[in-house]
């Protein structure tokens, strides 16, 4: 299968969405950003970052939840997989992948929204908040990697051989080694697999870790998701690292996902904590 049978199953992936799902393309200095939105026009916005290969269309669990109270705006990160198409200004730094945020929500005339965003996403929503504290409402972290502490060990070599050679078949035998074999929806994981193979991206740019001094004076109403069977760190560990930087935080370790199977499993319990 080639780069079509990707963009196929994005597409499989995406009939999956609400029928009122409309695909938004952006522009901005970057390149054009694809959003995948649903629910209310006039509704609280709420933007989604997904993790890294995994594409707007992951939130299909979620998505109708949702969107009965927001409107829901699912985005491809840029220079990732999925139908954002980078620019001649390619995303080179942390800042230049900050400002990329703000110009899609600049674009989108959000002058406010809750974020939330898993693995990488969640990275890059944090850094987002930090930096940018006046345009988030509210945070919502889905076992949010190196942003309060380390990542094992044991999960980072056995990313290393995606890491060095991507292709179809080291992209399903990691993702199955890391939920336990859940049964993941066939259609996604085919976004994902493909995506790793075949599909052409950028260097990923990675904020690095905040020091503790950088969570003085956050206001953002922030909460933190951990997968209690994850692999990538310890849940228990990574609640007292994120209660000692902000004590104020909100946590749910739960206690049956895997990092790999969120958000869509559990996708009803992720559903309730952004709801609530």
């Amino acid at each position: 299968m080639t780069l079509d049978g990707f963009f196929t199953a994005y597409d499989r992936v995406l009939q999956k969405w609400p029928a009122d799902t409309q695909a938004i393309d952006v522009n901005t200095g970057h390149g054009t950003t694809r959003i995948n939105a649903c629910g209310p026009v006039d509704g609280p916005a709420l933007v989604l970052l997904p993790g890294a290969g995994a594409t707007s269309t992951v939130w299909f669990g979620n998505v109708a939840a949702l969107s009965q109270r927001y409107r829901v705006y699912a985005v491809d990160l840029m220079g990732d997989v999925g139908r954002s198409v980078p620019g001649n200004q390619s995303v080179d730094s942390v800042d230049e992948l900050l400002n990329w945020v703000t110009a899609v929500l600049d674009e989108l005339k959000l002058p406010t929204v809750a974020l939330c965003g898993h693995s990488y996403g969640a990275m890059i929503a944090l850094a987002y908040a930090l930096r940018n504290k006046d345009r988030v409402d509210a945070l919502t972290l889905l076992d949010p990697n190196a942003c309060f502490g380390s990542m094992s060990p044991r999960y980072l070599l056995h990313a290393l051989p995606i890491l060095l050679s991507a292709n179809e078949k080291r992209q399903r035998r990691f993702v199955a080694w890391e939920t336990d074999g859940l049964e993941l929806d066939s259609d996604w994981l085919d976004v994902l697999a493909l995506g790793a193979a075949h599909f052409p991206t950028a260097k990923t740019i990675v904020p690095k870790r905040p020091k503790p001094a950088a969570f003085d004076n956050f206001g953002v109403r922030t909460t933190v998701v951990l997968a209690g069977k994850g692999k990538v760190h310890n849940a228990a560990r990574i609640e007292s690292a994120v209660h000692a930087v902000l004590p104020s935080a909100r946590t749910v370790i739960l206690e049956k996902a895997t990092h790999h199977g969120l958000p869509m499993y559990p996708a009803a319990e992720v559903n309730e904590i952004l709801l609530s």
